[in-house]
């Protein structure tokens, strides 16, 4: 990998209820997010018990996980425009320092 240059970035992993999506979607595309990733069907345990996915017939009644790769100026924008999201409603957003390759990809 000596001809590949590491770009440092920010990931944020925001999992939150399906039915939820297009408002996080619409506010990381407002805020110039270049692209992401959406997880669907999530299980796990919090605070609130066992959540299981896989659910047959209510997609937006499961957890869905969106990563994201962004510069670090636009951490804070982003969990401004969630703060009152969560305020209201059941989620989380995990922040990590990770290096990308293809810088391109994830800036405009």
């Amino acid at each position: 990998m000596k001809n590949l240059k590491m770009n440092p970035l920010k990931k944020l992993d925001i999992i939150l209820e399906g039915e939820h999506q297009e408002f996080a979607t619409d506010l990381l595309d407002r805020a110039g997010v270049t692209g992401y990733t959406i997880v669907n069907n999530l299980s796990g345990k919090g605070r609130h018990g066992f959540h299981e996915g896989h659910l047959m017939f209510n997609e937006e009644a499961v957890l869905i996980m969106i990563i994201v790769a962004v510069p670090a100026e636009l951490v804070e924008p982003i969990l401004e425009g969630f703060a009152p999201f969560f305020s209201k409603h059941t989620g989380v957003v995990f922040i990590s320092d990770i290096q990308v390759t293809r810088l391109v990809k994830f800036t405009s």
